[in-house]
């Protein structure tokens, strides 16, 4: 996804009127918004050719036997060819002759690229290999994304899996480049990546045992072949032969070249994870993560003050839970007593697994069924819920959404890690599926998705502070549509707040004031029930993605004050219909910027005000 500058999206959202004497007509403005429409979408058709992997996140088939080029040279390229196109865009198109929604799609075009180009002098700064990065994204990729419904599929995935192989080393390349340059993760992260990659390449047909999760998904989609009709018996030993030929020959040296690199340079990391701050060009590089991941101007000390009084607000909330429950002791003993007891945890067994899922299930469906009376826009889409592959999975890991296609083709999946279930307490889950699922992001992207009337660029693109405070200020609104009859899955929904606002004390603890790694555990275990194990493993996610956790609140605090200014801008107007208005007026436009989605909330404003 691509992040937007927040100082170059405020000077664009508050950008002066024409300076031309007479104002264009409306025909004219109608003309020139579609035109702009039809020019974005042939556009963004040329921007998808560049990304195999785009195409087959969208359900298309087009260069499926391809996968995107992992380089310098490549990313050059684009940038280059996107300034290119903003230049062909200001050449043809006049701002002022744009209605309002086509001003937002000519300006967050333009921005993309100046974003690119302010973030050339960062591209060693990235970690490359952390967990779920490259070494478990593309096997991933290949498992849950490329269908095959034809001969023709199978023949493109069995290529596809020697692109894996190249993409794998160009990876590596660009880790090198990196670590040449002093960059590299914490230790804690090469052991992570060194063991997925393990996983990826353990079993048959690499050695003896079970099929490996690449072999199994392989075979299982030969196997769907014949039992379609579209390829014979005999036909289907040559198609397992050249795919185990791809993973043994192309697709495990690869992997083995990543686990000896990492190997040999884990003793250049340091044994003490540390934070970006105390990278060649850390502090920058952290400051331009914020500035990307938040679109805000917030610095990292006012960020880390907003999330002290943010806890601090928090925790007086639980203590009106704890004194409504009854429960004898304070606050820490609470959160003893909610990491470990047994009546909040499913058996760590197959059967308390499917138990939980089923749990999350209905969640899904109750809240489906209400969500009509909050929104007027409603995804197309379908959702499963569903477990981790193995391969990736982590004890402690995060739940997590993934988009389906647009036509619908291929449904959404909300995540869920399920190898250590005294890591899953079943208080957290409700708020948790309301986020990941409905009425967040699965209703927030798949919406997004289905969206007609805006370039098809604006309904993938994603900016964290909005998906991510979308997310979070559904477990609000859920309390508001009447769930969470239980108080302890309230209190679930106060340490999902509470573990967003300790992410802005922590993440920029760790990046810009030399937290340790044990200080930041200590810090979330003391204001959160959270068990240890998903807070360790939260804890190394910050340090291996600076800024990103700092984006939830934020984005939550800024549509909860978009919505308090529409109830007080509108009075008597703001009716429970008003509010589905609200909620189709921030959904309605894709993820936008923060910004750019505060002035379209003010227009809305304006809209209701005037009828």
């Amino acid at each position: 996804m691509r992040f937007i500058l927040a100082a170059a999206l405020m000077a664009f959202a508050t950008a002066c009127s024409p300076s031309a004497p007479a104002a264009p007509k409306v025909e004219e403005i109608a003309q020139t918004s579609a035109d702009l429409t039809v020019w974005l979408d042939a556009k963004y058709e040329e921007q998808l050719q560049m990304s195999p992997l785009q195409l087959t996140m969208l359900g298309r088939k087009d260069k499926y036997d391809q996968i995107d080029q992992f380089t310098d040279a490549a990313a050059d390229e684009e940038l280059a060819w996107l300034k290119a196109s903003v230049a062909e865009m200001k050449e043809k198109f006049d701002p002022a002759k744009l209605d309002p929604e086509s001003r937002t799609s000519f300006d967050m075009w333009a921005l993309q690229a100046e974003m690119d180009e302010k973030l050339v002098p960062f591209r060693r700064q990235g970690y490359v290999f952390i967990k779920d990065g490259p070494h478990a994204m593309l096997a991933n990729f290949m498992m849950s994304f490329h269908a095959v419904s034809e001969v023709s599929d199978m023949e493109a995935y069995v290529a596809r899996l020697g692109e894996v192989a190249r993409a794998l080393d160009q990876s590596l390349d660009l880790a090198k480049l990196s670590a040449d340059a002093g960059v590299r993760p914490p230790r804690f992260a090469y052991a992570q990546v060194m063991q997925e990659s393990r996983n990826v390449i353990t079993g048959a047909p690499f050695d003896a045992g079970a099929d490996s999760p690449l072999w199994a998904d392989a075979r299982a989609k030969i196997k769907s072949l014949v039992d379609a009709g579209k390829l014979a018996p005999g036909e289907a030993r040559g198609m397992e032969a050249a795919a185990s030929a791809a993973l043994t020959e192309k697709v495990k040296p690869a992997y083995e070249r990543i686990i000896a690199w990492l190997d040999g340079d884990k003793p250049n990391t340091s044994k003490w994870a540390q934070g970006v701050g105390t990278l060649p060009n850390g502090a920058a590089f952290y400051n331009a993560m914020i500035e990307n991941h938040t679109t805000t101007t917030m610095t990292a000390d006012a960020i880390h003050e907003l999330g002290l009084s943010e806890v601090a607000r928090i925790r007086g909330e639980m203590e009106t839970i704890r004194e409504k429950v009854g429960f004898q002791g304070d606050l820490q003993a609470m959160f003893a007593f909610m990491r470990n007891d047994k009546q909040f945890y499913e058996p760590d067994t197959d059967v308390g697994r499917a138990a939980y899922l089923k749990k999350a299930d209905d969640y899904v469906s109750g809240m489906m069924a209400k969500v009509p009376d909050y929104f007027g826009l409603l995804p197309k889409a379908g959702l499963v819920v569903k477990r981790v592959e193995a391969f990736r999975e982590e004890k402690g890991g995060v739940q997590h959404y993934y988009p389906g296609t647009p036509d619908g083709s291929r449904p959404g999946v909300y995540y869920v890690h399920l190898s250590d279930m005294t890591a899953m307490p079943l208080w957290d889950l409700e708020s948790t599926t309301y986020h990941e699922a409905a009425p967040g992001h699965h209703m927030q992207i798949s919406i997004a998705q289905e969206l007609t009337g805006i370039p098809l660029f604006r309904t993938q693109y994603g900016s964290t502070a909005y998906v991510e405070g979308w997310g979070l200020y559904t477990e609000i609104l859920s309390k508001e549509m009447g769930f969470y009859t239980d108080p302890y899955s309230d209190m679930g929904r106060l340490n999902n707040e509470m573990w967003r606002a300790v992410r802005l004390v922590v993440d920029t603890g760790i990046h810009s004031k030399g937290w340790t790694e044990e200080q930041a555990v200590k810090y979330f275990m003391d204001n959160s029930p959270t068990p240890q194990a998903a807070i360790e493993a939260e804890i190394r996610r910050y340090f291996v993605w600076p800024g990103q956790a700092t984006a939830y609140k934020i984005g939550m605090i800024k549509i909860q004050e978009l919505r308090a200014l529409a109830q007080k801008e509108l009075g008597d107007k703001f009716t429970k219909f008003t509010m589905a208005g609200f909620h189709d007026t921030v959904l309605g436009g894709g993820a936008l910027p923060l910004p750019v989605l505060e002035a379209r909330v003010k227009r809305w404003i304006d809209t209701v005000k005037a009828s």
